[in-house]
């Protein structure tokens, strides 16, 4: 059962850490979605898809926001609480440092469990759905079913030009205008309307296009041809393997990283796993990092906690590239940051800790 101390450090972490976390995930969510929005602005990416899109990007990258909201919640709450004298009282009544990690640690670890299972088995979830709608946006017949108004869609390598004058909500074209260039002799084909189609089970699909012209030859040139059509089907060839070649390493199960000895997939599996690990290496630095009596100057280690943030994050990335790389050690991993970064942050707050101060008045006295 959780103690009445426990039960207090525990709700007072949890309320600051949901007003950060909804902030965070507010901020990513605005950014993501004028992102997607941008893409489905210049018909990269079907409207239909914007909604999927960018849950899937938050559920990808929701692993990243909960060590970093977990550590400024812990310091947050622990200077407040430090600022009203709760933590002086607590350790006058015989609750000192070790009663507060036991508090953060029972907060602590159902959050790293579910940390573990968003980074382990969503992130590469969400992963490859994501790759299989952006392998969709570069697909030609995604873009052509995607068409906007009054935009140009070039395709293999710009030989082939679409053009729709207007868009129904039916999905319809109207003014449709193609050029095509992969020939000797260039083809210009214009329509009332047109459709998008597809084979269910096959792949096979195509542009229906209706009541329309087609041109063929050079323009200034006598030896062109001119038909009229009521029904025009133009063919758009399709590649079936070309998401499973462009599978990126990110959207790999977590069994297979496991079983894995190339360098960039452990490089990737440590990457997975550094996420709720991360919670433990911050929960070792909140409690020293907290100043415990408001008469205490908090600016040093205010300075020392936002410069231990940046560095374990940003040491995170280097350590993934240099492991990649080959730069460090293959034994060494990629998780030697944490432990790094938490043993430089307690050299610096050895030099004003309260044992080395008792120490030296110890000293000073056996001298006398």
């Amino acid at each position: 059962m959780l103690s009445t101390v426990d039960r207090y450090f525990i709700s007072e972490i949890a309320k600051v850490f949901g007003a950060i976390m909804a902030t965070l995930m507010l901020v990513m969510a605005s950014m993501l979605f004028l992102r997607t929005l941008e893409q489905v602005s210049l018909g990269s990416l079907a409207s239909d898809s914007l909604l999927r899109f960018l849950g899937l990007q938050i559920l990808r990258d929701i692993a990243s926001l909960l060590p970093p909201a977990f550590f400024i919640s812990a310091l947050v709450t622990l200077g407040r609480m430090a600022h009203d004298s709760e933590l002086i009282a607590f350790n006058a009544g015989g609750l000192g440092p070790f009663r507060i990690y036991r508090a953060l640690l029972l907060f602590a670890v159902p959050l790293a469990l579910a940390t573990a299972w968003f980074a382990l088995v969503l992130q590469p979830y969400a992963s490859t759905e994501i790759q299989r709608i952006e392998d969709m946006k570069d697909d030609e017949t995604t873009q052509v079913a995607g068409l906007q108004s009054g935009r140009f869609y070039q395709q293999d390598g710009g030989r082939i030009t679409f053009y729709a004058a207007t868009v129904g909500e039916d999905k319809r074209f109207h003014g449709l205008f193609v050029q095509d260039r992969r020939g000797d002799t260039p083809i210009i084909v214009l329509s009332e309307s047109a459709y998008y189609t597809e084979a269910e089970g096959a792949d096979e699909r195509a542009v229906v296009l209706e009541d329309g012209r087609r041109f063929d030859g050079l323009a200034g040139q006598f030896d062109y041809s001119i038909a009229d059509f009521a029904r025009y089907i133009y063919f758009i060839q399709t590649d079936p393997g070309a998401g499973e070649r462009r599978r990126r390493r990110s959207a790999l199960p977590t069994s297979e990283l496991l079983v894995s000895k190339e360098l960039p997939d452990r490089a990737e599996l440590g990457h997975r796993l550094s996420a709720p690990l991360a919670i433990f290496s911050l929960l070792m630095l909140a409690v020293p990092l907290t100043t415990l009596s408001p008469r205490q100057r908090g600016g040093g280690r205010l300075f020392l906690a936002f410069l231990a943030y940046f560095a374990f994050f940003n040491l995170q990335r280097l350590a993934e590239n240099w492991m990649q790389s080959g730069a460090t050690p293959e034994w060494l991993g990629m998780l030697w940051y944490q432990a790094f970064i938490v043993l430089m942050v307690y050299l610096a707050l050895v030099p004003g800790s309260f044992w080395l101060r008792r120490l030296s008045r110890a000293l000073r006295r056996a001298r006398a």
